[in-house]
């Protein structure tokens, strides 16, 4: 027996029983579109059970890379899957569909639309979406052919995680632009917090301005680009402004010699990857976003709900994800535009109390409640709806 069909008869959890709610991702490594599905679980398990499928990698391997997810770890199947095609694995989803009998599969992105969306409707499974959390891929040909037979195959209903995304996924396949569900972020775990007790535990320093950047380290991210706005920021502010930059990338190393080369490396600091991103943005006066494309990133949603403004550049949904009142939206691949947007918003000065706080912004239009719940009303129906009330979160962040 393959390790797919092996894991699809012993990794299930014994919590799960006909009615689950099944998100299926490609894998679960550090990325908007995974902690979205986490979170989404996270949420919906307050009302039915919910579980995360991973085709690639095993348990093992994904914690020890992501510590988080061993606070979720009963909620997660790992398949193990092989890189490359592997038609087989439609075959073992249908048996693990007709197994569990789960109420509805969700699916995030192309190879678990085409896998698991198609295995879905084999096995009968009443409510099937598929969510596209960003676009710019479907601009290469052999993916679009790919969205279009998942999606003819599996029969799933259409989500997008902003206007962006809804109208680009439109234009790339044909038809109607697919609903639109905001993404989501939890507002009670990311919330104010003291900047110098934040800094203190990152060894930030406490007296100079600090610009914040959480991304991989991937070409896509324009990190490369947000050096250069640092070395072009006006002298006198410049000497007291440090780059702060979370995460890890195959870029590391690369963006660190390009730091020494502009003669700022005593002003970046790369702190790797964090797990406790809550940790992070409370450190920061301003949240830099300087992709080369993106869907809705949630990172923008997370600093703005700890009332730090932020500076991005105007791809894919971002526009959806910006406080109009305290935000700046810059082209990209600009690192003079750039520049000018950060120097702004730092001497500016947000006011984190009162009107103008991007926080209010979260509150109103992206809080993790409301999306999980336009969610479960898919799953289960218009009479599925039920309170989840902001306060839950606080209390599942305290029990984990």
């Amino acid at each position: 027996m393959s390790s797919e069909a092996a894991l699809t008869q012993s990794a299930v959890p014994n919590s799960a029983f006909p009615g689950t709610i099944l998100h299926v991702v490609q894998h679960l490594r550090p990325g908007g579109l995974e902690v979205m599905a986490l979170e989404l679980a996270r949420r919906q398990q307050l009302r039915t059970p919910t579980l995360v499928v991973s085709l690639e990698g095993t348990a093992e391997e994904a914690i020890a890379a992501w510590p988080r997810l061993a606070a979720q770890r009963d909620q997660l199947v790992f398949l193990d899957k092989k890189p490359g095609l592997s038609p087989v694995l439609v075959g073992h989803l249908y048996g693990l569909f007709r197994r569990l009998r789960p109420a509805a599969v969700h699916t995030h992105h192309i190879g678990p639309l085409l896998y698991a969306g198609a295995a879905a409707r084999l096995a009968g499974v009443k409510a099937r979406m598929h969510t596209e959390h960003d676009a710019w891929h479907l601009s290469d040909p052999r993916r679009r052919r790919v969205a279009k037979v998942g999606l003819a195959a599996s029969g799933c209903q259409l989500i997008a995680d902003s206007a962006h995304v809804a109208d680009a996924v439109a234009a790339a396949l044909g038809g109607e632009p697919p609903r639109v569900i905001l993404n989501g972020i939890d507002t009670a775990r990311f919330r104010p917090a003291d900047q110098q007790s934040a800094r203190r535990a990152l060894g930030l320093p406490l007296n100079h301005k600090v610009i914040g950047i959480s991304a991989r380290l991937e070409q896509v991210k324009g990190v490369d680009i947000a050096l250069e706005a640092l070395a072009r920021l006006d002298g006198g502010l410049a000497r007291d402004v440090i780059l702060a930059i979370a995460g890890s990338g195959s870029l590391r190393e690369t963006l660190e010699q390009q730091a020494v080369a502009l003669g700022i490396a005593d002003r970046v600091a790369f702190l790797g990857h964090l797990d406790d991103m809550a940790a992070f943005y409370p450190a920061l006066d301003v949240f830099c976003l300087p992709s080369r494309a993106e869907g809705l990133p949630l990172s923008l949603l997370e600093a703005q709900a700890c009332a730090i403004p932020v500076v991005a550049t105007r791809v894919g949904g971002v526009c959806d994800a910006v406080c109009n009142a305290t935000g700046h939206l810059v082209p990209s691949e600009d690192p003079s535009a750039l520049a000018s947007a950060l120097q702004c918003s730092l001497q500016e000065g947000l006011v984190r109390n009162g009107n103008c706080n991007p926080r209010s912004f979260v509150l109103k239009t992206a809080d993790l409640d409301s999306i999980a719940q336009a969610y479960l009303e898919l799953a289960l129906g218009e009479g599925s709806r039920v309170c989840l009330p902001r306060s839950m979160s606080l209390l599942l962040e305290h029990s984990h």
